[in-house]
C-alpha cells in the first residue's frame, strides 16, 4: 500500500469502537432476524441506504449471485505448551493432512491476543492427549501461520467435540457455531472449511433467497475455505483451497454473455471467480490454491459487482474493493458509513458496490435497463 493510499484511509477517521457489531442482528432486538441490517449501495460514487431486506428490488432479472458454500469450522480450541495455556486457530488444511495453525495467548475475556509463532518441534497439547507438532512457517512472508502435524488424529472430528468459532475482541461474547454459519454453507467430504465464517452472505435467508430467484436473479456456488485473517497486522490472504465447478462457470458466462452483472457475495467469492478466470474474462472450471491477491493495479475480469461487510480503514480487503469499484467509489461509501455509523465486522450491516450509472446518452444508445 502507498503513502498515498494510506494517507486516503486517515482522512475517513478511526473506526469507533462503538460501531462494532458486538452480537448478530438477530440478537439486537424483538422481531429482528439475520436479515436486520442496513444495506449501504454504492452505484460509483453514488450513494443509497436501504434495509438488506430490499436487495431484490436493487438487482434486477438476469443479475448473478456468485456465493461461497464453505462452512464454518469450530476452529478455535484450547490448549497447553508445557504448562502455559494458548489457543490453537486451525486455519487451513492442507494437502497432506497438516493444518496450517496459528498460536495465541488467551486475554481472560474469552478472546485471544497475538504471540510469536514457533519454534519448529514445539509441542501443543489439545483435549484428549492430541498431540500438534509445529514443522515450519507457512510462509517466508512471516511465522504467523505455522504448518503443523496431529499423528493419525482426526482433527475435523477434533474440532467437532472440542472447538469452538474463533472469536475477536470487539464481540460481546461466545456464540453457537450455527451463528456462523451462512445459509449457504455445505458439509464438505474431508472435513474441510473456513476458519473464519464468509461473513457477507450472514443476512441472507431461506425467504429472501426465494424472492430473489422469484425475481429471476440467478446464483453459482463457489468454494473458497479462508484461513483465519491477520487481526493485528492486516496481511494480504495467504495461499487458500478453492473450487469453482463447470456448471457455476457456465452460469456466470451465460449471465454476463445476457447482459447481467456478476456480484460476488463477499470477497471470497471474487477470489474464487477471479482466480478462475482469464484474461478474456471467461469463467472456467477450477480448483486447488489460490494466492490470488486482487488489487486495483490487477484488476478484476469477471466480477461487475461485490456485496461485503465493512472492513477496517487499514485492512488489505479494502484494495479489492477498488479493483472492483475504484478508489473514488470506495472512499465516498466508508466516509458514508462512517458519517451514517453502519456497523461493522461480521455481525454488522453491508455494503453493495454496484457499476455506476452510464451518462443517459450512453444508456439511450445501448437501450441497457435502467438501475
Amino acid at each position: 500500500m502507498g503513502p498515498s493510499r494510506a494517507g486516503r484511509r486517515r482522512e475517513w477517521g478511526s473506526l469507533p469502537g462503538e460501531l462494532s457489531a458486538r452480537v448478530p442482528a438477530e440478537q439486537r432486538g424483538p422481531g429482528r432476524d439475520r436479515g436486520s441490517v442496513r444495506l449501504l449501495v454504492s452505484r460509483g460514487t453514488e450513494v443509497s441506504h436501504h434495509a438488506f431486506g430490499e436487495l431484490p428490488r436493487l438487482l434486477r432479472a438476469g443479475d448473478l449471485l456468485v456465493v461461497n458454500t464453505s462452512p464454518t469450522l469450530a476452529a478455535a480450541v484450547d490448549g497447553r505448551i508445557g504448562q502455559a495455556r494458548v489457543v490453537v486457530h486451525f486455519s487451513t488444511r492442507g494437502d497432506d493432512g497438516r493444518w496450517a495453525v496459528e498460536l495465541r495467548d488467551p486475554d481472560g475475556r474469552g478472546t485471544t491476543r497475538a504471540r510469536a509463532g514457533g519454534p519448529a518441534g514445539t509441542v501443543v497439547v489439545l483435549p484428549g492427549d492430541v498431540r500438534l507438532v509445529l514443522d515450519e512457517p507457512l510462509s517466508a512472508r512471516g511465522s504467523r501461520l505455522w504448518w503443523a502435524g496431529a499423528a493419525d488424529a482426526d482433527v475435523p472430528g477434533l474440532l467437532r467435540r472440542h472447538g469452538r468459532p474463533i472469536r475477536y475482541a470487539y464481540t460481546e461474547r461466545d456464540q453457537p457455531l450455527s451463528v456462523y454459519q451462512t445459509v449457504f454453507a455445505l458439509p464438505s467430504d474431508d472435513g474441510a472449511g473456513s476458519a473464519e465464517m464468509p461473513s457477507a452472505a450472514r443476512p441472507f435467508t431461506a425467504p429472501l433467497v426465494a424472492e430473489l430467484v422469484s425475481r429471476g436473479v440467478q446464483f453459482a456456488p463457489v468454494i473458497l475455505h479462508t484461513g483465519v485473517a491477520s487481526a493485528e497486522a492486516h496481511e494480504p490472504p495467504y495461499p487458500e483451497r478453492y473450487e469453482v465447478p463447470e456448471a457455476s462457470a457456465r452460469l456466470i458466462n451465460a449471465a454476463r454473455a445476457g447482459g447481467g452483472r456478476i456480484v460476488a457475495v463477499g470477497t471470497t467469492a471474487v477470489r474464487a471467480v477471479e482466480s478462475a478466470a482469464g484474461e478474456d474474462g471467461l469463467v472456467r472450471a477450477a480448483k486447488g490454491w489460490t494466492g490470488l491477491v486482487v488489487t486495483p493495479e490487477r484488476g478484476v475480469r469477471a466480477v461487475d459487482g461485490l456485496l461485503t461487510g465493512l472492513h477496517e480503514p487499514e485492512a488489505s480487503h479494502l484494495l479489492m474493493l477498488e479493483a472492483v469499484a475504484g478508489e473514488a467509489a470506495v472512499d465516498r461509501g466508508y466516509a458514508e458509513a462512517l458519517h451514517r455509523r453502519y456497523l461493522w465486522h461480521e455481525f454488522g450491516d453491508v455494503h453493495l458496490l454496484l457499476p455506476g450509472k452510464k451518462p443517459h446518452s450512453e444508456h439511450c444508445a445501448s437501450n441497457s435497463p435502467s438501475e
